[in-house]
């Protein structure tokens, strides 16, 4: 049974289904190397801390970064002893700051079970408030399942589902908050053949969290649609999302098109982020949308 509270204990199943490790893994590493030393119930059956789990996360990740495995254990003690030592090379996840939300995500991720997914997300929204919820579990949640995607340990089907009910979540979150009546209105939209929506959800709820309405076209919007939809709703802002490359491949002048179009628009403020856009930047540098990746920018 995964416990709620702050020292939530875990079974070696458990364990292994939020790590990819096996538990033939974990037995070893705990008697090779004395890294982690986990309770034992009465019937002998191992129970392990998330500080357990974060030292095994830990020990994997600098073994795929090249280190034997007597070298990770050795560096993560060092690091256990004085947290100023770095141990990780480039950007790596801060398995530290994860809480027990994003480990049982994980778990049940693995599972691709829906049902738990929602109800841990539903747990720890109304537990932790909105902006924690977005910052310390979400976002930790889903680059991990993007990294786990990425290293092929997790496949397809489970990246799918985790991603999606994470996004279906956001939006059940967004058309029910309440807004004044008077507020700014900000129009959130991938750019055309630009799949990846969530990144725009989490900018919306961010705005949403200032006092802003909100509005969003799904993913991938048929070429015109965002021209529509911007001279009908007539926006203050309008936050255009593009995560990969594929929307100015596909399109190459859909940027330029994009930025023409904006500049008919006095009275609203357009702007592009996502690694997509900030990559094809140097192709063409625009004349009156805002291209950044920082919120705080279109906020202040």
């Amino acid at each position: 049974m995964i416990q709620s509270d702050e020292n939530g204990l875990f079974a070696i199943q458990q364990v292994a289904d939020m790590t990819g490790l096996s538990k033939q893994v974990i037995r070893k590493w705990e008697e090779r190397y004395g890294i982690i030393q986990p309770k034992r119930l009465e019937n002998g059956y191992r129970i392990y801390s998330q500080q357990d789990v974060k030292t095994l996360l830990k020990i994997k990740l600098l073994s795929e970064q090249g280190h034997s495995l007597k070298q990770a254990a050795h560096l993560v003690k060092v690091f256990a002893e004085d947290p100023k030592v770095p141990i990780q090379e480039g950007k790596s996840p801060d398995y530290e700051q994860w809480n027990e939300y994003v480990f049982q995500l994980l778990e049940k991720g693995k599972h691709c079970d829906e049902i738990e997914l929602n109800f841990i997300l539903k747990q720890a929204y109304h537990h932790v408030g909105l902006e924690r919820f977005l910052t310390d579990i979400v976002v930790p949640f889903l680059k991990e399942v993007g990294r786990k995607w990425e290293t092929q340990e997790w496949d397809e089907y489970q990246e799918s589902v985790s991603s999606l009910v994470v996004r279906d979540f956001l939006v059940q979150i967004r058309r029910n908050y309440q807004y004044r009546e008077n507020a700014p209105f900000v129009l959130g939209a991938c750019l055309p053949y630009e799949h990846h929506e969530v990144p725009l959800h989490l900018i919306l709820l961010r705005f949403m969290m200032k006092g802003w309405k909100t509005q969003l076209i799904g993913a991938s919007p048929a070429p015109g649609a965002i021209e529509s939809l911007v001279g009908k709703l007539k926006p203050d802002v309008v936050l255009l999302s593009a995560t990969t490359t594929i929307p100015f491949e596909t399109d190459p002048q859909l940027l330029r098109r994009l930025d023409q179009f904006a500049e008919k628009q006095k009275d609203i403020a357009f702007y592009l982020g996502g690694q997509g856009a900030v990559t094809y930047l140097p192709e063409y540098k625009p004349r009156v949308i805002t291209v950044t990746n920082s919120i705080e920018d279109i906020l202040k």
